[in-house]
């Protein structure tokens, strides 16, 4: 009987957009039939809000911007007609770019590029490495590498792995110029290039605003070509600008189909109907699932390969958008919601017993790939593939969460190209969208993430004073209370300056004792 209840659950809850081949199946939450009558005020006005903001209403109120990452995959939307030129004009230029490239019109003195490093940050690298890895091939026309933190041992490692920096072509992708991060990573790899008698402009790349301190570097250094990169689109929204578009077209990806499939998922996504709507759907089940406060984290199984990637990337797009101490009105709200996974069925031999038995503080969404492969197929047991087993581990997965009250969503796509996978992003920017409205919070500003780049400057400040008081000490040993009271600074962070700098020079000593307040330290 209750297989029969869950059977028509399911066929009940099912919506299928057939000419996509993306179906969304919510009949594993657990809502009840009065759930959506007692969520319809609030989807109405989701519904209103969305189209205000594509029409180009002030989306984010807090830095008075419009919000147009949909715009982009459509540019006739966008409100005026200087904003579709610049969007259709830049599209334009960057697939020209890589054809000269690839073409070798645009070469490296006499040898063509074969590498492209990608210098950036946040959604200026995540975005474009989840692309990487979901699309590329070993045909690929070159290789992408990635400079995505300010991880000196990190820029080692991926710089070692370039065969040849001659014929490296490195994008370096900042809208303010200012990020720290990508900057060190620029200057790092420029050293490189200069250390191997290479002119570093002449392989340099900027996806950048126009005016901004990386335009004007590009532009004093004689760099191949300035992308732009708009106000009115966020870092984590900007996979369909040049940001994610250069290193796609350059690694010889399908842009256009990219593009195309976000564009029709957004068609279908802008039906103003709950049930026929996959995007408020899934909004809607993470308002249940977390009692509208988050209160439940969202584990992403994508059974794929090729989809790795696919829950790092949200976690940027859902808990940078969603988490914020304030809703629009200035209320106290904590908002947010937790996001982690890996891949099915790795995760089965890492964290699903955890899921299945443990603190039932989640929901999952299961994403499903129904074609197995392109090649031929080959059965590891009478009648039975690899893809059989990935089935049947995620339906058995799916099956075991549920009988034991856990719930969950499950997307299925016919397979991973350019369009499905332009699809499944606007289908989840939509989603945060509605959910951003549901939740009344300003899904489009981070300020929590402005406040620790200030705390980041601090330190680093104080790490010149406290070099300053050391030398000025010459050679007296020092504790680190006492140099934070010639700093006016914490104590706790100047010993952590102090111990940071310990390991990385050799003109520092420290005078070992059984708490850190008694240790001294005394330059050389």
């Amino acid at each position: 009987m209750l297989a029969n209840s869950l059977w028509e659950r399911y066929q009940a809850h099912l919506v299928r957009y057939n000419d996509l081949g993306i179906w969304l199946d919510i009949s594993r939450m657990r809502f009840g039939d009065e759930f959506f009558g007692k969520m319809a005020g609030s989807v109405e006005q989701a519904f209103a809000r969305m189209k205000e903001l594509e029409a180009g209403a002030i989306a984010n109120p807090d830095e008075n911007r419009m919000v147009g990452h949909y715009w982009l995959r459509s540019p006739g939307l966008a409100p005026t007609m200087e904003l579709r030129d610049e969007i259709d004009t830049t599209r334009d230029a960057i697939q020209k770019f890589a054809a000269d490239i690839h073409g070798g019109k645009i070469t490296a003195g006499s040898v063509r590029f074969t590498n492209v490093l990608l210098i950036g940050i946040g959604g200026s690298a995540l975005g474009p490495q989840f692309i990487s890895q979901a699309l590329g091939n070993t045909g690929d026309p070159m290789k992408v590498h990635f400079l995505d933190n300010t991880d000196p041992d990190g820029f080692d490692k991926t710089l070692a792995q370039i065969d040849n920096l001659a014929t490296t072509l490195t994008v370096v992708i900042s809208k303010s110029g200012g990020t720290k991060e990508t900057r060190n990573g620029m200057l790092e790899a420029a050293s490189r290039y200069e250390a191997e008698g290479l002119n570093f402009g002449k392989h340099a790349v900027a996806v950048t605003g126009v005016g901004s301190e990386l335009d004007k570097v590009a532009e004093k250094g004689g760099w191949l070509r300035r992308f732009p990169m708009w106000d009115w689109v966020g870092g984590r929204t900007s996979i369909m600008s040049a940001v994610g578009l250069v290193p796609m077209a350059l690694q010889g990806l399908d842009i256009a189909q990219f593009l195309a499939g976000a564009a029709a998922m957004d068609a279908k996504t802008r039906v103003g109907k709950t049930e026929e709507n996959e995007a408020m759907l899934i909004a809607l089940m993470w308002y249940f699932a977390g009692n509208g406060k988050g209160e439940k984290d969202m584990v992403i199984l994508p059974y794929k390969d090729r989809l790795v990637l696919f829950s790092k990337y949200l976690q940027q797009l859902v808990m940078e958008s969603l988490g914020k101490e304030k809703d629009l009105a200035g209320n106290v709200v904590h908002q947010g919601i937790a996001v982690y996974g890996n891949k099915g069925s790795t995760d089965q031999h890492a964290y699903v017993q955890q899921l299945r038995e443990g603190v039932p503080n989640f929901f999952a969404t299961f994403i499903e790939v129904r074609k197995d492969r392109d090649s031929a197929r080959y059965e590891v047991e009478p009648g039975v593939t690899s893809g059989d087993y990935l089935q049947g581990f995620l339906r058995g997965t799916r099956s075991a969460l549920y009988e034991n009250g856990r719930d969950s969503i499950t997307i299925s796509v016919p397979r991973v190209d350019a369009f499905i996978v332009g699809a499944l992003i606007a289908l989840y920017e939509r989603a945060v969208g509605f959910y951003g409205s549901l939740v009344n919070v300003n899904a489009y500003h981070q300020p929590g993430v402005e406040a620790g780049k200030k705390a980041a400057a601090r330190i680093l400040a104080l790490q010149g004073k406290v070099k300053g008081a050391l030398e000025a000490a010459k050679g007296a040993p020092k504790t680190a209370g006492q140099l934070a009271a010639e700093t006016a600074s914490d104590p706790e962070d100047v010993f952590h300056v102090l111990n940071h700098w310990l390991a990385n020079a050799s003109n520092l000593e420290r005078t070992e004792a059984e708490s850190p307040g008694q240790e001294t330290f005394s330059l050389r």
